[in-house]
This record gives C-alpha cells, structure tokens and sequence, in this order.
C-alpha cells in the first residue's frame, strides 16, 4: 500500500458568483483545481473536491429584477449553467455546493448567533463607500483614483444600520500565524501584499450583514438584516462538508477539516486570507492549511469583461478545439504567479505545434510502426544500445520532476515535464531511424527494441497526463492496449507487457487547424451571438412599450405654471403606520424639503438615500398620512405597477432646473 493510501485531502475552488454565465477565465479555476485533485488521487490520497455556487447579495437581487424574475429562480438558471459548464469540462468534484442549499442557510445563521452571542459581532451603524458588484465597503482612502480598489467599478455612498465583526480583536493572532507559516499565503506576492497593505497597517472592524435589500440568509433574532454575503459565502467551504455550529459535525467534516488547499482567484485573496481565517479563529477551527491566490487568464491585454466585448467561453471554445485541448491550454499556458492570456491564434498554434504534432503524430507513428513491422506485436528483445538509456534517463526523471512540481502546485511546469517525454521519443525515432532498420533483417530485434521503449514511454507520458488531459490519456493508453500505471510503478522503466498488441488502426488525437478558417468561424459565431442580442434587445424594447389614456391637450402656458428641480435625497425613513409611504429630505438647491412618496413597496428608505431625483417643487403642500409634504418625486410605472424613479442621465447639481 502506498504511503498516502487513506490521507484525507481536501481540496475547494472559489464558489462561482451566480451573477451569469462564466467565462473561461473563471473555468480555469475548476480545471486547475480538478488537475490537482486528481493527481492527489493518483498519489494515493483519499481527496474530497468541493466546488458550487455563491447566490446571494444586491447584485443578484438587481440582475434578477432586470431579467423579470424571482431571485431564487435568476440563481436555479445561473447555478444550472455554471456546473453544465464544470461537468463538459470533466471536472471531478465530489460536491458542489449551493449557498442556497437549506441546511447551508441553517448553519449559516447558527455561526452568525454563536459570533454574536459570545461577542465577536455587535450592531452598530455603517456610513461609507460601497461597490455592488464587490459587496465590499471601502473607505475613502482605499479607493484608487476614486473607484473599488478590487474591480476598478463606481461606488456608491451608502449608509445603514448594520452587525460588525471585531476584526481588530484577532488581528495579531492572524500575523503571528501567517509568519509562523510561510506556506499558509502563496504565492509570496499574494501573502506580502495582504501584510503589508492590511494587516500591518491596522484591521477595521467588518461589516456583516445588510438591510438595503433583501436576497440573503435572514439573520434570524434581527429579520431586518441579511447575512453580509462574504461571511455566507466563506462558510461553504465547513458546511459543505458537515460542520454543525451546536457542536454535531459529521465525521466527514472530522476527517477532512483543516482543508489542505483553497484555490482561488488573486482577486479575492483578501477575503481568503484576512477574513475567512479570523471567522474560523472565533469559532475555534483550525485554519486552512494553504491559500493558492491564482493569477488571471486575459485575452489580449486586459481581463475579459463583458462590457468590453472580449469574452471568450468555456463551451465555445471546446466545439472548435475539443474539450482536453481547451484544459491543455489553460493549464499550460498559466504562469505560476503572473497572468496567463489567450487568444484563437494562441489556441491554434498549441493545437498544432503540442496536440497534433508532438504527441498525436508520435502516437500514431508508433502504433503504425508497430503494425506495419510486427503485426501490432510490441515486444522487448533486449537488443538495447546506447541511446536507449538518454530516452529511459529522460523519462524517468520527468516521473521525478512532475511529481516536484505538483508538489508546489506549478502545474504548467508539469505539464511542459511530462511533454519532455513526448519531445524525447520524437527526438529518440529520429536517432534510431526504425524505417532503415527495417530494412535489415538482422536488425529485426533491435527494431523490436526501439519501438517497444517508444510504447513504455509514451505509456508512462499518457499515464502522466491523466490528471491534466484525461480523456486523451485514455485514449492512448485504450491505443497501447494497456492500463494507466500508477504514479508507484513510474520509478521503472519496461512495465510494458512483452507480447503485448497495439490496435490496428491508430485514432487521430488532435487534427491539425487552418488559423485562417478558425478566424472566420469565431467572427462569424461573434457576429451572429451579436445579431442575436441586437434582436432580443429589440423584442425587449417592443415588449416594453405601453400606450396609456391621453389627457386633455394643454398649452405651453399651462406647461409652464409647473417647476421642476434636481434634488438631492439626504435622508428618508418610513411613515408610521403607513404600508406605502416614505418620507424624503429632499436638498433643491440651499432649501431642504420634505416630500411623501407612495413608493415604499419599491424602495427602502436607504436605498433612497443619496439619489438625484425629479422634483416638482411648486406644487401645493399638502398632508399625506399626517405628515406634511412638499413637492412631489417624478416616477415612471409599467404595466405591472412597479415604479421607478426618474433620474437625471448626468450628474447634475441640486437645484438645476429641469426644462
């Protein structure tokens, strides 16, 4: 039995954000994870793989709104896609976990009561500078030139009343451990950063939960609050496995906690190491054993983005290349600490020169060789010379080196290892030239030689690729007519049955590419997924339209008796005893007025907060409710009845006239 047979492994990828389809910068993360997962189960490890989806939080209750549905059914769609795209991959994972999930929601309140109760959370009043698309708060001085220092988006002032975690109280705990383990934050880059630009510097207490909008888990003693989504997010990774907050957690969490690794993306790594190891320090877990901040795969120079048209898709890309060249590629082509790019031209010349030329024409030539001399006969007649010992040395030192790489997580540099075989044998045929020595009967056993150390070293390279490109590696080794050697065998070189025979007819791996036919496809599928949008942007817009009941003509005289007025909210709350109203301090120029809105069944009273409004502001004051109002807030309303605030397109001063 191996020395790691039974040594649990637990391994987690980032949840994916369920705020649209990923991209294939995102599919990396769960193809490289999944690369790594299976190797440790090559290793002899009992590995757990964990991924899933994180649904909850302002965004995805904005996106849901704009797509007309339920928040719960916008995240069912999304989270559906995402593991469509994880499993076409051929990603192992063991669990994929959905924020959503009932008995994660559970557990999920229980820590936010036990962090409270015991006095690490408290309730307090947050004013500051929020990013949606981050759910992070900033202040003022961590902006970079005025935006989220984490995405480069706007952000908004926000102001409410929200729970804080006592970050302050376990901060120097997290420092003593990040230096007394060098290996918990890597790269090093990732760990420097985090010390230096937020630990050294002094950790503000962090807000928890929110109450401008609804889609989270409810914090159950304070139904006005929701769940700040990073800390019911970070907690997947102990519920998912069984973590019981009362003090019954499973053996699976028993056996699997500390996790060994969390792979994730750089941008993220804050949250990670700064965040998620404090939570765990107040609940009395151990911490992770590693935090793998991985860089970004761009296209061209910069990260894919939607709004900037350079999106590239996991399943796009698998229906022009195949689905192990697409895991080849990201793999292969991702430095270990710097951002890796992609591109159709890039993709075509690894199909080519790698894929096609490199390995499928060596393991074609090999089985064709086989056949066509011997019968498909693949047989060691011992008839070695010295070459043969380079090609035995090369692979067996490649064994060697993989398994160092994989040690320190450097997968590329594994993949190019075991890719050293494949250049090796290419090399090696053209040393030993079979098609001359095929010609001399009395080199029939010294051709017999040749081909069977070609076989039992492209048997070890496919057993190798297992972990990166698996469904090529058993294609190969199916070819070969053998099984995959474990990781325990690769220290000897001619395992290869003797006798053994190879098909007849070699199946092509990896077909060469035109990049000028590749081209025309992808603009043509560029084109065609834009016409597409332009044509449901215009159904979309045509659905929207609505006629109403014309009121009676009026002059410009009668236009011109009203005045309307940019305004500034400064402050709203809820009118008492009232089911539809809010009470708006609206700033029009050096005036403040206070104006009564029926539109408490669309906006909070923080979400009102900070808006430029429309305002008509010579309009008759009048009670509404008791309460005195002054003017009146312009809204746009659909056929269902939702309301909307209008808004000026530009950032005007309060005061402006509307004419």
């Amino acid at each position: 039995m191996c020395q790691n047979c039974k040594k649990p492994y637990y391994i987690t990828t980032a949840i994916a954000y369920t705020s649209g389809k990923p991209h294939i910068g995102n599919t990396y993360e769960i193809v490289l994870a999944d690369s790594i997962a299976r190797y440790k189960r090559e290793q002899g490890y009992d590995v757990f793989f964990q991924t899933g989806t994180d649904e909850h939080g302002q965004k995805i209750e904005l996106k849901a709104e704009e797509a007309g549905v339920t928040p719960k059914e916008f995240v069912d769609n999304v989270s559906t896609e995402i593991k469509r795209i994880w499993d076409l991959m051929n990603t192992s994972y063991d669990k994929f976990i959905r924020t959503t999930d009932a008995d994660h929601e559970k557990q999920v309140q229980k820590i936010f009561k036990k962090l409270y109760d015991q006095g690490d959370i408290y309730k307090g009043y947050y004013e500051g500078l929020y990013c949606t698309p981050c759910e992070s708060f900033f202040t003022e001085s961590q902006l970079v030139d005025g935006k989220c220092p984490d995405c480069g988006r706007p952000v908004q002032p926000a102001k409410e009343e929200a729970y804080f975690f006592k970050m302050s109280k376990y901060a120097d705990r997290l420092i003593q451990h990040i230096n007394e383990h060098p290996e918990f934050i890597q790269p090093v880059a990732r760990k420097n950063e985090m010390m230096n630009n937020f630990l050294l510097p002094g950790l503000q207490d962090l807000c928890v939960s929110r109450t401008s909008f609804k889609w989270g888990i409810p914090v159950d003693f304070d139904d006005r609050h929701v769940v700040y989504v990073w800390l019911d997010a970070l907690t997947n990774y102990i519920t998912g496995i069984g973590y019981d907050c009362d003090g019954n957690s499973t053996e699976q969490f028993k056996k699997y906690w500390p996790a060994d690794l969390h792979l994730i993306g750089k941008d993220i790594i804050r949250f990670h190491t700064i965040y998620w190891p404090i939570f765990l320090m107040a609940l009395g877990l151990p911490l992770p054993k590693q935090v793998f901040g991985h860089p970004w795969l761009l296209q061209g120079d910069g990260k894919m983005s939607k709004s900037k048209g350079n999106v590239l898709y996991a399943d796009t890309l698998a229906d022009f290349f195949g689905v192990d060249a697409v895991r080849y590629f990201v793999l292969h082509e991702m430095p270990f600490d710097n951002d890796g790019v992609i591109s159709w031209e890039l993709m075509v010349e690894r199909m080519n020169s790698d894929l096609a030329n490199i390995l499928g024409n060596l393991v074609n030539r090999t089985i064709s060789m086989s056949n066509k001399y011997f019968g498909g006969i693949v047989e060691d007649k011992k008839a070695a010379e010295e070459v043969d010992e380079d090609l035995k040395a090369t692979v067996l030192e490649a064994v060697k080196k993989v398994d160092e790489k994989m040690e320190k997580l450097r997968v590329a540099d594994a993949i190019t290892e075991i890719f050293n075989i494949f250049r090796r044998s290419n090399k090696y045929i053209d040393e030993t030239t079979p098609w001359v020595l095929a010609k001399d009967e009395a080199k029939k056993d010294r051709l017999a030689t040749v081909l069977y150390n070609l076989t039992e070293a492209i048997t070890i390279g496919a057993s190798l690729l297992f972990s990166f490109m698996p469904e090529t590696s058993e294609k190969i080794l199916e070819q070969l007519n053998t099984s995959r050697r474990s990781l325990q065998d690769m220290d000897k070189f001619g395992l290869y049955p003797s006798g053994n025979k190879v098909t007849e007819k070699p199946e092509i791996l990896f077909a060469r590419m035109d990049i000028k036919e590749v081209l025309e496809k992808a603009e043509a599928l560029h084109k065609a997924e834009q016409e597409a949008k332009g044509g449901a942007e215009a159904e979309k817009e045509e659905a929207a339209v609505i006629d109403i009941e014309a009121k009676p003509e009026i002059t410009y005289d009668d236009f011109a008796k009203l005045q309307f007025q940019v305004g500034e909210i400064i402050k709203c709350e809820a009118v008492p005893k009232s089911k539809k109203l809010l009470c708006s301090q609206v700033k029009i120029g050096s005036q403040v007025r206070q104006i009564v809105s029926g539109i408490k069944a669309h906006y909070t009273p923080e979400q009102m907060v900070g808006k430029k409004v429309m305002v008509v502001t010579n309009l008759k004051p009048a009670k509404l409710a008791g309460v005195m109002s002054e003017g009146m807030l312009l809204c746009a309303e659909d056929a269902e009845g939702n309301l909307a605030l209008m808004t000026p397109d530009k950032d005007m001063p309060s005061g402006a006239e509307i004419c």
